[in-house]
Protein backbone atom coordinates (compact mmCIF):
# COMPACT_ATOMS: atom_id res chain seq x y z
CA UNK A 1 0.00 0.00 0.00
CA UNK A 2 1.13 3.54 -0.93
CA UNK A 3 2.89 5.13 1.98
CA UNK A 4 3.71 2.39 4.33
CA UNK A 5 7.41 1.89 5.56
CA UNK A 6 8.93 -1.07 4.46
CA UNK A 7 9.64 -2.97 7.82
CA UNK A 8 13.05 -3.80 8.29
CA UNK A 9 14.21 -7.88 7.32
CA UNK A 10 13.80 -9.73 11.03
CA UNK A 11 17.35 -10.48 12.41
CA UNK A 12 17.98 -14.23 12.97
CA UNK A 13 17.90 -15.32 16.29
CA UNK A 14 21.35 -17.05 16.72
CA UNK A 15 21.49 -20.62 17.73
CA UNK A 16 22.36 -21.25 21.25
CA UNK A 17 24.63 -24.76 20.70
CA UNK A 18 25.99 -22.79 17.80
CA UNK A 19 26.67 -19.86 19.14
CA UNK A 20 28.77 -21.60 22.03
CA UNK A 21 30.41 -23.78 19.56
CA UNK A 22 31.66 -20.33 18.13
CA UNK A 23 32.71 -18.67 21.38
CA UNK A 24 34.42 -22.08 22.39
CA UNK A 25 36.04 -21.97 18.89
CA UNK A 26 37.35 -18.37 19.59
CA UNK A 27 38.63 -19.49 22.64
CA UNK A 28 40.69 -22.30 21.41
CA UNK A 29 42.74 -19.92 18.96
CA UNK A 30 43.18 -17.31 22.07
CA UNK A 31 44.91 -20.15 24.51
CA UNK A 32 47.11 -21.59 20.94
CA UNK A 33 48.25 -17.59 20.35
CA UNK A 34 48.45 -16.12 23.50
CA UNK A 35 48.15 -19.23 26.36
CA UNK A 36 45.75 -19.11 29.07
CA UNK A 37 46.69 -15.57 30.36
CA UNK A 38 45.96 -14.37 27.22
CA UNK A 39 42.10 -15.78 27.72
CA UNK A 40 38.88 -13.86 28.79
CA UNK A 41 35.62 -13.32 28.14
CA UNK A 42 35.99 -9.98 26.40
CA UNK A 43 39.12 -10.92 24.03
CA UNK A 44 36.48 -14.19 23.16
CA UNK A 45 34.18 -11.66 22.46
CA UNK A 46 36.21 -9.21 20.08
CA UNK A 47 38.09 -12.72 18.26
CA UNK A 48 34.33 -14.49 17.86
CA UNK A 49 33.27 -10.72 16.47
CA UNK A 50 30.68 -10.64 18.37
CA UNK A 51 28.86 -8.14 21.02
CA UNK A 52 30.54 -7.16 24.25
CA UNK A 53 29.54 -9.68 27.27
CA UNK A 54 28.20 -12.36 24.66
CA UNK A 55 30.51 -14.45 26.42
CA UNK A 56 30.02 -13.73 29.80
CA UNK A 57 26.41 -14.49 28.76
CA UNK A 58 26.99 -17.63 28.15
CA UNK A 59 29.56 -18.89 30.30
CA UNK A 60 29.09 -16.84 33.50
CA UNK A 61 32.83 -17.72 34.66
CA UNK A 62 36.44 -17.95 33.86
CA UNK A 63 35.97 -21.71 35.26
CA UNK A 64 32.67 -22.76 32.64
CA UNK A 65 34.51 -20.94 29.99
CA UNK A 66 37.46 -23.61 30.54
CA UNK A 67 35.53 -26.66 30.92
CA UNK A 68 33.29 -25.71 27.74
CA UNK A 69 36.53 -25.10 25.71
CA UNK A 70 37.69 -28.95 27.10
CA UNK A 71 34.60 -29.89 25.96
CA UNK A 72 34.69 -28.69 22.69
CA UNK A 73 38.21 -30.06 22.54
CA UNK A 74 36.98 -33.23 23.01
CA UNK A 75 34.26 -33.05 20.46
CA UNK A 76 36.89 -32.05 17.75
CA UNK A 77 39.66 -34.65 19.01
CA UNK A 78 36.57 -37.37 19.04
CA UNK A 79 36.25 -35.81 15.30
CA UNK A 80 39.34 -36.34 13.81
CA UNK A 81 39.74 -40.04 15.63
CA UNK A 82 36.27 -40.79 13.54
CA UNK A 83 37.51 -39.27 10.80
CA UNK A 84 40.60 -40.85 10.23
CA UNK A 85 39.28 -44.59 11.15
CA UNK A 86 36.38 -43.79 8.42
CA UNK A 87 39.70 -43.12 5.42
CA UNK A 88 41.46 -46.06 6.50
CA UNK A 89 38.30 -48.57 6.29
CA UNK A 90 38.84 -51.29 3.84
CA UNK A 91 42.88 -50.79 4.14
CA UNK A 92 43.34 -53.96 5.33
CA UNK A 93 44.72 -55.36 8.95
CA UNK A 94 47.57 -53.24 8.21
CA UNK A 95 47.28 -50.17 6.87
CA UNK A 96 50.20 -47.75 6.04
CA UNK A 97 50.63 -45.31 7.42
CA UNK A 98 48.77 -46.32 10.52
CA UNK A 99 45.61 -44.47 12.01
CA UNK A 100 47.57 -43.69 15.05
CA UNK A 101 50.54 -42.03 13.39
CA UNK A 102 48.03 -39.85 10.84
CA UNK A 103 46.12 -38.24 14.12
CA UNK A 104 49.53 -37.89 15.50
CA UNK A 105 51.00 -36.03 12.20
CA UNK A 106 47.75 -34.20 11.97
CA UNK A 107 48.02 -33.09 15.66
CA UNK A 108 51.38 -31.56 14.94
CA UNK A 109 50.00 -29.47 11.99
CA UNK A 110 47.72 -26.52 10.91
CA UNK A 111 44.62 -26.26 11.34
CA UNK A 112 45.50 -28.87 14.37
CA UNK A 113 48.30 -27.22 15.76
CA UNK A 114 46.14 -24.79 17.64
CA UNK A 115 43.94 -27.64 19.21
CA UNK A 116 46.85 -29.50 20.21
CA UNK A 117 48.68 -25.86 21.58
CA UNK A 118 45.06 -24.98 23.63
CA UNK A 119 45.02 -28.63 24.65
CA UNK A 120 48.26 -28.16 26.80
CA UNK A 121 47.45 -25.13 28.30
CA UNK A 122 44.49 -26.13 29.42
CA UNK A 123 45.97 -29.36 31.09
CA UNK A 124 48.06 -27.33 33.02
CA UNK A 125 44.81 -25.80 34.40
CA UNK A 126 43.52 -29.04 34.44
CA UNK A 127 45.87 -29.71 37.30
CA UNK A 128 43.49 -27.43 39.49
CA UNK A 129 40.47 -28.05 38.67
CA UNK A 130 39.33 -31.99 38.42
CA UNK A 131 36.06 -31.34 36.45
CA UNK A 132 38.22 -29.86 33.76
CA UNK A 133 40.53 -32.84 34.07
CA UNK A 134 38.01 -35.41 33.62
CA UNK A 135 36.48 -33.64 30.44
CA UNK A 136 40.08 -34.04 29.11
CA UNK A 137 40.67 -37.27 29.94
CA UNK A 138 37.91 -38.31 27.40
CA UNK A 139 39.71 -37.94 24.44
CA UNK A 140 42.64 -38.85 26.24
CA UNK A 141 41.25 -42.10 26.95
CA UNK A 142 39.79 -42.72 23.04
CA UNK A 143 43.27 -41.59 21.92
CA UNK A 144 45.06 -44.48 23.97
CA UNK A 145 43.09 -47.14 23.16
CA UNK A 146 43.61 -46.33 19.48
CA UNK A 147 46.94 -46.30 20.57
CA UNK A 148 46.92 -49.69 21.83
CA UNK A 149 45.01 -51.32 19.01
CA UNK A 150 47.06 -49.66 16.47
CA UNK A 151 50.84 -50.86 18.19
CA UNK A 152 49.89 -54.30 18.31
CA UNK A 153 48.98 -54.05 14.58
CA UNK A 154 52.63 -52.62 14.29
CA UNK A 155 54.65 -55.02 15.90
CA UNK A 156 55.36 -58.98 14.72
CA UNK A 157 53.19 -60.94 16.52
CA UNK A 158 51.91 -58.39 18.11
CA UNK A 159 48.63 -60.11 19.36
CA UNK A 160 50.23 -62.60 20.81
CA UNK A 161 51.68 -60.15 23.29
CA UNK A 162 50.43 -60.63 26.86
CA UNK A 163 48.42 -57.45 27.89
CA UNK A 164 50.68 -56.47 30.56
CA UNK A 165 53.55 -56.14 27.84
CA UNK A 166 51.23 -53.94 25.44
CA UNK A 167 50.12 -51.62 28.55
CA UNK A 168 53.93 -51.24 29.17
CA UNK A 169 54.96 -50.40 25.65
CA UNK A 170 51.56 -48.20 25.26
CA UNK A 171 53.25 -46.23 28.52
CA UNK A 172 56.33 -45.55 26.85
CA UNK A 173 55.31 -44.79 22.74
CA UNK A 174 52.29 -42.51 24.74
CA UNK A 175 55.50 -40.70 26.23
CA UNK A 176 57.58 -40.51 22.99
CA UNK A 177 54.36 -39.36 21.55
CA UNK A 178 53.35 -36.01 23.98
CA UNK A 179 57.09 -35.48 24.14
CA UNK A 180 56.77 -35.33 19.90
CA UNK A 181 53.29 -33.27 19.88
CA UNK A 182 55.01 -30.59 22.45
CA UNK A 183 58.01 -30.16 20.98
CA UNK A 184 55.47 -29.63 17.67
CA UNK A 185 53.89 -27.00 19.68
CA UNK A 186 56.78 -25.40 20.35
CA UNK A 187 57.45 -25.19 16.72
CA UNK A 188 59.71 -28.21 16.67
CA UNK A 189 58.55 -30.74 14.29
CA UNK A 190 60.88 -33.65 13.98
CA UNK A 191 59.02 -36.18 12.80
CA UNK A 192 58.05 -35.38 9.12
CA UNK A 193 55.58 -38.21 8.38
CA UNK A 194 53.40 -40.46 9.52
CA UNK A 195 55.51 -43.48 7.80
CA UNK A 196 58.13 -42.23 9.64
CA UNK A 197 56.43 -42.53 12.94
CA UNK A 198 55.43 -45.69 12.23
CA UNK A 199 59.01 -46.82 11.95
CA UNK A 200 60.33 -45.18 15.16
CA UNK A 201 57.11 -46.30 17.23
CA UNK A 202 58.36 -49.99 15.61
CA UNK A 203 61.83 -49.63 16.82
CA UNK A 204 60.97 -48.45 20.01
CA UNK A 205 58.56 -51.23 20.62
CA UNK A 206 61.16 -53.92 19.44
CA UNK A 207 64.00 -52.68 21.31
CA UNK A 208 61.61 -53.01 24.41
CA UNK A 209 60.62 -56.25 23.55
CA UNK A 210 64.37 -57.63 23.54
CA UNK A 211 65.04 -56.41 27.00
CA UNK A 212 65.87 -59.24 29.32
CA UNK A 213 62.04 -58.43 31.21
CA UNK A 214 60.90 -59.17 27.15
CA UNK A 215 58.94 -55.89 27.66
CA UNK A 216 57.71 -55.98 31.37
CA UNK A 217 58.75 -52.85 32.38
CA UNK A 218 56.49 -51.67 35.36
CA UNK A 219 54.88 -53.62 38.01
CA UNK A 220 51.25 -52.77 39.82
CA UNK A 221 54.04 -51.00 42.53
CA UNK A 222 55.29 -48.77 40.14
CA UNK A 223 58.45 -49.43 38.06
CA UNK A 224 60.46 -52.32 38.65
CA UNK A 225 63.97 -51.95 40.11
CA UNK A 226 66.82 -51.31 37.98
CA UNK A 227 69.03 -54.78 38.14
CA UNK A 228 72.55 -54.27 39.52
CA UNK A 229 75.40 -56.53 37.59
CA UNK A 230 77.88 -57.56 39.68
CA UNK A 231 81.79 -55.91 38.78
CA UNK A 232 84.18 -58.81 39.14
CA UNK A 233 85.82 -58.83 42.06
CA UNK A 234 82.46 -56.70 44.28
CA UNK A 235 81.74 -58.77 47.27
Amino acid sequence: MAGRTPTAPKRRKPNPAERRRELCDAAIQLLADHGAKGLSHLKVDRKAGVPDGTTSFYFRTREALLRAVAERLAELDLATLQSVADSADGGGDNPSPSRLSQVVIQAGSEPQLSHTRARYELTMQAARDPELAATLRQATDAFTKLHREILVHLMPHGAELESAVVEDLSNVTLTFINGLLLRSAHGDRVVGSAEQLDGILSAIAAGILKSPDRGRLTEPGGLRPVRRRRVAGSG
